[in-house]
Order: C-alpha cells, then structure tokens, then sequence
C-alpha cells in the first residue's frame, strides 16, 4: 500500500480510504471482517459523515459499536468524518452551531475524543466564512479535530473559506472514476470549440488543488456516473472493459485494482475512497494502489470510457 504524509498534517496516509456509509445494518462481525479487511490491505484510514446511517450519526456509532476501540487501537486509525448536510432536509448548515453540535455528536457516537479530519460535505451557498472560521478554531483549540478540509467545493469557494480560516484546507473529497472524471477531463480538450467536454465547470479544481497542496480524495471510483451503477463489467461501456480486461491480466490484478490505479496513477497524488461492504472487494480494489500504469495505458482507459484525446 502506497504512503504518504498529508500535506498540511504529520499524519502518514494511504492512498486507498474505506468509506464506510453503508454499514448501518451490518452485523458486529460483518462491520469488523470489512475493516479487518482493509487493515490487512494496508488501509488504515475511514472516512464518515454524520448523516450516513438510517439517523444521524447512524453509521458512526455503529462503528463504535462493533469495533470498541480502546484507545491505543484508536491511534492506529485516521478518521474522517463530515458535518455540513442536514438529514432528511435537503439543506445545508455550515453555520458555527450545527458545525460544533456535529462535531461533537460525532465524537460521541465514534467514542473517540478528536477527529484526525474534518470536512464541510459539499458546498453551503448561506455559508458565513467567519462562522466556519469559529467553528475551526474551537475545534481545533480544544484538540476535538486535528485538520480540516472540504468537499465538491470549486476553487472561489475554497479561497473564501481560506480568507477567514486559519488552518490549512488538507482535503477535498470529489467524485472521480474513469467514467466520472470531468475534473480531468476538461483541462485535456481544452480551447475545442463545440465540444462539451471542454466547457469549464469547476474552474480547474485538480490543478487548483495541486497548487494549494489540497488532496483531491475520489469518491464513487467505480460508479459509472452519478449512482447510476458501477462501469466494471457493464454492458454501456464495452470497449472500456476489454481494455479494464487485459490490464488486469497483465498486471495480474481483478479489475477494481485497475479502476483504483487508473485514480492514483495521477500525479496529483489522489487518494481513493471504497464505497464497497464487501471484504473482497476491498482487497481487490486495494491493489490498485501503487500499479504502475504508462501513460498509453492510462489515456486508452480514458479514451474508452468515451472522452475525446484530441
């Protein structure tokens, strides 16, 4: 498993994170085979939210539930979660209250005393910078969150947060999979007149983050587009899986291997978030984290899942 230290913090990082939104209604022993799993790959890094769950906080404290971490086993872990969607509500809150309450919900429900990061999840079009601004520096202060970072946010909504927030911005969780990657795939057709794939929609945010030392965390690698089911093995995109195929055999790796490595062959530096309950498939996909793809194989996977390579 690939490392590295997270710029912006002292903590050394995988590449491959294990997302673990979807564990509300597994058993103790489910719960603790999937995170055995990823321990074993090399994966010590879990990524929350506090609206994953059938309530909130579910999937949190189900967490806690069924590993019972003591405090030494806590220190082996990185753990992320988010706070910013209100449940059920189809609204946002990044106000300094309902930031701190999240926080603190989550701690308790984690029976963990700090977080080691923590996202704003997808951007507050009300949010008050000065209010987050707060928000961080008790959290920080009180040593209840050690970093701070954001998702699906563009570059403008960065640098307003970052006009007011003392501590560094360290993450930025955005959906990116072969099939999914408009963030890459306008900066390559860039200037092509009449092509929809070069229309600037994110203001660059790959490069904006490499330039600000922000890692680009990928969510859904292997979902085709938005939750619409995943690319590997697909009928929609047959010309892709021939080439996923023969990869695989080549690298002696299952294909979610390819799909990860096809993330973190980016020199960006781009950590990967599983979504998946399934113990296998994280070890597959885990695979992926440091196969030296070249660059002919990295731009016929691109091209095959149907973006022009001028």
């Amino acid at each position: 498993m690939k490392t590295f230290t997270l710029p912006g913090t002292d903590m050394l990082v995988p590449n491959v994170v294990l997302g673990l939104m979807r564990i509300q209604d597994k058993t103790d022993e489910e719960v603790r085979t999937l995170v055995g799993a990823a321990r074993d790959a090399g994966i010590n890094f879990l990524d929350h939210a506090d609206i994953y769950g059938t309530s909130v906080h579910g999937c949190e404290r189900r967490f806690a539930e069924a590993l019972k971490l003591t405090s030494s086993e806590r220190e082996q872990f990185v753990i992320q979660s988010k706070a910013g969607i209100i449940k059920d509500g189809a609204s946002f809150d990044f106000s300094y209250e309902h930031i701190v309450e999240s926080v603190n919900g989550s701690l308790e429900a984690l029976g963990t005393d700090y977080l080691d990061i923590l996202l704003l999840h997808r951007p507050d079009a009300l949010v008050e910078p000065e209010e987050v601004a707060r928000a961080f520096d008790e959290l920080s202060a009180a040593g209840k969150v050690r970093a701070f970072g954001v998702s699906n946010q563009t570059p403008h909504q960065i640098d307003l947060l970052r006009k007011y927030v003392t501590q560094p911005i360290v993450a930025n969780q955005l959906q990116l999979s072969i099939t999914h990657s408009p963030i890459i795939a306008q900066g390559v057709a860039t200037n092509m007149q009449g092509l929809d794939q070069s229309i600037v929609r994110d203001g660059g945010i790959v490069d904006y983050c490499r330039l600000n030392d922000i890692t680009v965390q990928a969510w859904s690698p292997f979902q085709a587009g938005f939750f619409d089911g995943p690319f590997l093995g697909s009928d929609r995109y047959p010309e892709l899986n021939v080439v996923i195929d023969r990869l695989s055999e080549k690298y002696g790796v299952p294909g979610e291997a390819i799909a990860v490595a096809w993330i973190t062959r980016h020199p960006a530096q781009m950590q990967v978030v599983l979504g998946t309950t399934t113990p296998e498939r994280v070890t597959a996909a885990a695979l992926g984290s440091d196969i030296p793809l070249t660059r002919p194989e990295w731009y016929e996977l691109f091209r095959t899942a149907g973006y022009t390579v001028p």
